[in-house]
């Protein structure tokens, strides 16, 4: 057997390992935009399993239309702002910065919708609490300011909107309410 040289023992290697890592990608990539079939038992699995839990949810297209329409209630009123909406996860699902907005805006407004949606409350109601309990502003992610509206479901929260850049809470807070009566029409 003949002995290979380091040089192309390592040549050999590297092509190995790239052939390795585009074949694993590749699956990776297929996996990715090929949906893989279903486990059998999740096929089995129904709504009366007390396993499973079901949520509502915006769709992105409803996302939109509430962003849109809090954009749109601000231009009205020739203010620059950014609005975002979140899942009731609060995980950001629509940000649309207006344009003159802040650089600053598209992140207060996107922790305000998560601090709406997670107490199921505007945001100006919760900054009122903040008397009683001040350590809540320290909860990461959230922030005690007017601007931030939740959207409900038969009282439930399944989003947030959060509106920032007006010079007042009241002003994005007004916006926000716009975004989530759009939901309604």
């Amino acid at each position: 057997m003949k002995k290979l040289s380091l040089h192309t023992r390592v040549l050999t290697g590297a092509v190995v390992a790239a052939a390795l890592g585009a074949g694993t990608f590749g699956a990776m990539s297929a996996n990715a935009s090929t949906p893989a079939a279903a486990p059998a038992a999740a096929v089995k699995a129904d709504t009366a399993d007390r396993n499973l839990q079901q949520s509502t949810h915006l769709t992105v297209a409803a996302a939109t239309k509430a962003a849109q329409a809090a954009l749109d209630a601000a231009k009205k009123e020739n203010q620059r702002v950014s609005v975002a909406v979140v899942d009731r996860d609060g995980n950001t699902v629509v940000t649309l910065r207006g344009d003159g907005a802040g650089p600053q805006s598209p992140e207060s407004a996107v922790k305000k919708a998560y601090t709406a949606v997670s107490w199921n409350a505007p945001t100006s109601e919760l900054v009122k609490r903040l008397e009683q309990a001040p350590n809540l502003k320290d909860i990461p992610g959230t922030l005690f300011l007017a601007g931030g509206s939740p959207v409900q479901v038969k009282g439930a929260p399944v989003a947030g909107i959060g509106v920032a850049g007006a010079p007042s809470g009241d002003l994005d807070e007004k916006f926000a309410a716009a975004g989530v009566a759009a939901l309604g029409r």
